[in-house]
Order: structure tokens, then sequence, then C-alpha cells
């Protein structure tokens, strides 16, 4: 593969991690806006959230079909025909004129969201020396992090204050200046030799691949179940008024950020041991949160410890993934991002089932608090099964670090 040597950053690190951006804006920024979106098309909480549930399901679908079928092309072409398949997704949800044409829009958006990820870590690796590829797959991987803490929160506040619509053209803006950037600042990179993609799939019939896969849909499936309908948790049930959700979803942001930090640390030293620690937490501050939330002063307590909590999760599931398909890392990549996205359909389509049951807004909560515990069911005995019979289970091992990004290094 060739590389673009230079002693510092490419720029071209910059369009990745602005599409980064607008994607992780794409999937969450929403959240704030669905008591708008739901009055807007005269629809119920429940069903507005099939627009983050649809979009979970499509990014599964596209973090495996779409990067199987485009796996032998041309990198950089790949990721300019992604982002226009992200504009052009974003741009139906702008003007959709119904419910089910701006679901449409949703579909297609998450439909470039996998792949994007899996082939732009190749591109951003192939832009520098080898010893400094795990700090560019970071960089582009940053944009995420920061959709969190400062894209969503802004993204709610601009749909508040101008129509949930303007958010969404303001991502479709995100969108343009991605592609320009990327036509621009980012060079030819041909995809690396491969296997076969039939060989690469059989790591995914490994006892402890598919265990893995499964704590990584119940976790998060515990964590966006909670997360979707929060803001109708904050308004209807702790009392806040609608202009602070955007403030409050900064607060889990900034959780979001810290928790990733101390997950990757934490899952570098112990990896099953941490997961099961934090796994844990998390049913007890979704336990927690819907006891109290009533209470504004808990409520902005626990909303800090939700992101933390939840997002310390993230890079322990892509490392335990990753661990036992190291001779097939992309694959294994493309399938934990899948997972985690049915995971949010699945959390996002329960706390939806309990809503409209009339079980209120805690319910959510109280979802997200079974599905963690039903995660910690599922690893405590793959973790012992693991320490046991690990090398029968698991494949070639990969040199991996703690942080998400790491974990998409070409081989």
């Amino acid at each position: 593969m060739t590389q673009q040597k230079t002693t510092a950053l490419p720029a071209g690190l910059i369009a990745l991690a602005l599409g980064g951006f607008g994607i992780g804006l794409t999937e969450f920024g929403i959240v704030g806006l669905l008591p708008e979106i739901a009055t807007d098309f005269a629809v119920s909480e429940s069903v507005a959230g099939h627009l983050v549930s649809g979009y979970a399901l499509s990014v599964a679908v596209g973090a495996i079909a779409l990067t199987a079928a485009v796996s032998r092309r041309e990198r950089k072409g790949v990721l300019v025909g992604l982002v226009v398949l992200f504009i052009i997704g974003n741009l139906i949800s702008a003007i959709a004129p119904t419910y089910a044409i701006m679901l449409v829009g949703r579909i297609i958006a998450a439909l470039c969201h996998g792949a994007f990820f899996g082939v732009g870590a190749v591109v951003a690796a192939d832009m520098v020396p080898a010893h400094r590829r795990a700090g560019a797959i970071s960089l582009m991987f940053a944009g995420l992090t920061v959709a969190n803490v400062v894209g969503i929160p802004f993204g709610t506040f601009v749909g508040q204050q101008y129509g949930w619509r303007a958010t969404f053209w303001a991502i479709t803006a995100i969108g343009v200046i991605t592609l320009v950037g990327i036509q621009l600042l980012v060079k030819r990179s041909p995809a690396p030799e491969s296997k076969g993609l039939l060989s690469e799939i059989g790591v995914l019939r490994r006892p402890q691949v598919l265990l893995s896969a499964a704590v990584s849909i119940l976790t998060f499936g515990g964590l966006v179940g909670a997360y979707t309908y929060i803001a109708f948790t904050l308004v209807e049930v702790t009392g806040f008024g609608v202009a602070a959700v955007p403030w409050l979803l900064l607060l889990f942001g900034v959780g979001t950020f810290i928790g990733n930090l101390i997950g990757g640390r934490l899952a570098d030293r112990a990896l099953d041991r941490s997961l099961l620690i934090v796994i844990a937490l998390l049913a007890v501050v979704l336990v927690v949160f819907a006891l109290t939330a009533a209470s504004i002063w808990a409520t902005l307590v626990t909303i800090f410890l939700l992101g933390t909590v939840g997002f310390a999760t993230a890079p322990g599931l892509q490392l335990r993934v990753m661990r036992f398909a190291g001779d097939a890392p992309t694959v294994a990549s493309g399938a934990n991002i899948a997972a985690l996205n049915v995971g949010n359909a699945l959390g996002a389509w329960l706390g939806g089932v309990t809503i409209a049951a009339g079980l209120g807004f805690v319910s959510p909560l109280w979802v997200g608090a079974g599905l963690a515990v039903a995660a910690l069911l599922v690893l405590l005995p793959a973790s012992i099964a693991a320490a046991s019979a690990e090398p029968r289970d698991a494949g070639p091992d990969v040199s991996v670090g703690a942080n998400p990004a790491r974990e998409q290094q070409p081989h």
C-alpha cells in the first residue's frame, strides 16, 4: 500500500473526521427533536422512535452487506459514493412531507454509516507511516465523540429554534463540505489484499465471537433504549422545559467523552473483568435514574453517569470481538458495528412498546436496566469459558488498542 509520508497529520484526516461528526450527528441528533417531529407528523412518541430504530437497523445492514460489496474497490471512490449517499438521505429527511418519506431518508443515510468507518479507517491509516496509523484512525473516529459532546446538543438547539428541519439541512451541508474535502484532500488508496470474503466470514461462527456480539447487542440496547426517549422523560417526568433539553444532552455528551477514555484504559488492563463491572454499573445507573427521574438534581447526576458508564463499555466491546477474530479484523469490526446497531434498534423498539402500552416515560429506563442485566448473564459464562478455552476458540491474536478506532487497522 502506498503511504503519504508526512511529519504532520494530513489534512485529509480532517475531512474524514468531519464525516464522522456528520454521521454521529445524524444518528443521535434526532433524539432531542423527537417530540417536535412526532407533533409535526401527527404520530405517537413510539412511532417517532422508529426513526432511531430504523436507522440503527440500516446501519447494521450496511456495516456488513455494503462493506462486503465494496471491499475490493478503490477506497477514495468508495468514500465519495458513501458520502453522496449520506447527503441524499439527509436531504430527503430535511424536505420530507410525510413521516414515511422521512423514514426512507433515515434509512438511506444509515446505509453508509458502518461502511464509511470501515473503509475510512483503511484510508486514514494509509495517509501516515506505520508507527502513526493508530493516531490517524483515532482522529477520524474523534468526529463521533465530538458529535456526542457538542454536535447533538447544538443540533437539538438549532432544531428547537428554527424548526427540526433546520438540523437536517445543517447535516446535509456538513456532508457537502465533507465530500469536497475528500475530493481535494484524500489521495487514491487502493483496497488491500484479502483472503476472500467467504473465508473471513467464517470467523463469525466462532462461539466467543457470537457471544461477544450478543453482549454488544444487549448492552447498547440497554443504553439506547433509555436514551431514545430521554427528551420525553426529561420534559414529562422530571419537569424540565423543552429549551433545557439541549443542555442536558450536552451533559450526557460530556459523559460519553469521559467514559470512552476511561473504558479504554480499563479494557487494556483487564478486558472481561472491566466489562462485567461497567455493565453492572450501567444497570445500576438505569435503575437509579428510573427511581429518581422526578428529581431535577438527581437527574442531572444520573444523565451524566448514563453517558459516562454507557460509553465506557464501547472500547471493551469492540476489543473483545477483535480478540477472537484476529485473522479477519475487518469482518469482525463490521459485525460488531452491526451488533451495536441491532442493539440500538432493539432498545428503541422495546422502549417504544412500553410507552405505547401506557407504562409511562420512565419505562424505557427499566427496559434498559433489564437488557444490561441480560448482557451480564451472557458475558459472565462467556468470560469463564474464554479463560479456560481461549486457545481453542480464538483465531490468531491481533494487536489492538483500547480505542475502538484502533481495532480497524488494515492487515
